[in-house]
């Protein structure tokens, strides 16, 4: 017995997954015009893993959903639509309004489409629904409207706060934190960096899970005669998962605590052999991996998007005096970072506090560049990472105004202003990164044999030399140089000063 099918239901059949490789060919294509515009004009070098993360995308959020669970081979491709809340309770309306635009990008980077935004003006974000009751029913309305299927608030909700808005709006109810806590997981590549982001998670949901009807108060125990160990009240379902949690976070702990020892190891290495370290620090799109690439032509990614960097990325580099020291590229900051990514992020955050110096990039095109500035030090010193020398650098000032530039250059006094894209002030900042680099601490004048040329080397790699002269007798050097190459060069030695 054979079957046949009417061209109509071939249609249909085929319709949504045609429907799914345009969009998903109309991402690609946009991605490659933005990647040729910037390959027509100066870009930042080469970024040797764009066209895996461009594979790898999510198109705009897509997600499959079954339109009819008993006919499971028509599927509904959706968007995921959003709706954002922020509730204004300090600062003026511009305040508010830029926060709710930084949730809007971050919704977009995560691949939801933001459809509408709703500010509330409070003292205090209300206990029970975060916007309170009367606004609740509105947003309920506005998402009716607007057919949005998730609602995104501007602030961390407690989970009493998220289950009452739901029950009120009867959508999908996420807080800033789950969604930074989402882009990270898209954007996590290394081992370490997948394993922070799973303990972030895990400490985030821990006092969040909730049972769906009686599923999760199920009981082990019971009074009937179940035998041995099962007697008693015993443990619900919701207790079980907590413990099991809690165990994968302490085996997660454990993996990055060793992950640390060798990534601490090679610091050692560096710290041995006397390299000078510095670190680029900065709020999140502020233009970090552009000028690590424009610095080092290190290739690393950069993209328009929030947190495109997460794993540190760190390159050798060398000064225009011929010095050599290390440039590590640091995850962003961004305004209340939630705490569960310091604390998980913490060992990688130390990258900034164990440098000589550290370059603070803000990005001058943004609206409040000030802000900024203050989010990213309050996370430096939650991490311990105060003392460090600081530059401030102004990024992107070809598109910033010129009078925003010229404030933060006045207020900042250890400040320059650059452009990763064009190469405005780099060679500027260079010749300060020059200056402010930790200097050996012993003079010596040497008159190193031909046959110690390994030494000669030794001090042009890791001392600052003031002059160099080759006579019949040897090589004649004046340099900086650190005690334990002063001690080597002693046999050599003319002068020591």
């Amino acid at each position: 017995m054979t079957s046949s099918s009417s061209p109509s239901q071939d249609k249909l059949s085929s319709a949504e997954p045609n429907r799914a490789e345009s969009l998903r060919a109309d991402a690609l294509m946009e991605e490659d015009v933005a990647w040729s515009h910037e390959i027509d004009g100066e870009r930042d070098g080469d970024q040797f893993d764009r066209q895996e993360r461009a594979a790898l995308r999510r198109v705009a959020g897509l997600s499959t959903e079954l339109e009819d669970v008993t006919e499971v081979e028509y599927r509904q491709l959706r968007l995921e639509r959003v709706v954002l809340v922020g509730v204004w309770t300090s600062g003026t309306v511009q305040d508010a309004e830029n926060s709710l635009a930084e949730l809007a990008a971050l919704a977009e980077t995560a691949g939801a489409l933001v459809l509408d935004g709703v500010i509330q003006r409070r003292d205090k974000p209300d206990p029970a629904t975060y916007i309170g009751s009367g606004k609740a029913d509105e947003l309920r309305d506005i998402v009716l409207e607007t057919g949005a299927d998730t609602v995104v608030c501007d602030g961390e909700l407690s989970p009493g706060q998220l289950i009452h808005l739901e029950d009120v709006v009867k959508v999908k109810v996420v807080d800033r934190t789950a969604l930074i806590l989402d882009i990270f997981a898209q954007h996590a590549k290394s081992r370490e960096g997948k394993a922070q982001v799973a303990l972030a998670q895990m400490q985030y949901m821990l006092p969040r899970l909730r049972g769906w009807g009686q599923s999760l108060s199920r009981q082990m125990g019971g009074g009937g005669g179940g035998g041995m160990a099962t007697r008693g009240p015993g443990e619900t379902k919701i207790e079980t998962d907590r413990r099991r949690i809690r165990e994968k976070m302490a085996k997660m702990r454990r993996e990055i605590a060793e992950m640390k020892t060798g990534r601490d190891i090679k610091r050692q290495e560096r710290r041995r052999n006397k390299v000078p370290s510095v670190a680029i620090a900065g709020y999140t799109n502020a233009g970090k991996s552009s000028l690590l690439n424009r610095l080092t032509g290190a290739g690393v990614l950069v993209e328009n998007a929030l947190f495109a960097t997460l794993d540190p990325t760190v390159r050798r580099a060398e000064t225009p005096s011929g010095r050599l020291y290390t440039l590590a590229d640091t995850v962003g900051f961004v305004r209340h970072l939630p705490h569960h990514l310091v604390e998980a992020f913490r060992s990688t955050m130390e990258e900034v506090g164990d440098s000589d110096l550290v370059l603070h990039v803000v990005d001058g095109a943004h609206p409040a560049p000030e802000e900024q500035l203050a989010a990213v030090r309050e996370v430096i010193r939650d991490v311990g990472a105060t003392g460090v020398p600081e530059i401030v650098v102004i990024n992107k000032a070809d598109a910033a105004d010129p009078l925003v530039l010229q404030r933060l250059l006045r207020v900042e006094k250890h400040s320059i202003a650059v452009s990763a894209r064009t190469g405005q002030g780099i060679a500027e900042l260079l010749a300060l990164i020059d200056a402010e680099l930790p200097r050996p601490e012993v003079e010596v004048e040497a008159l190193v044999p031909y046959t110690q040329g390994g030494l000669v080397s030794r001090v042009h790699a890791e001392g600052e030399v003031i002059s160099e002269e080759h006579t019949p007798e040897g090589t004649l050097l004046k340099a900086r140089v650190h005690s334990e190459l002063a001690a080597l060069l002693a046999p050599f030695t003319a002068v020591t000063a």
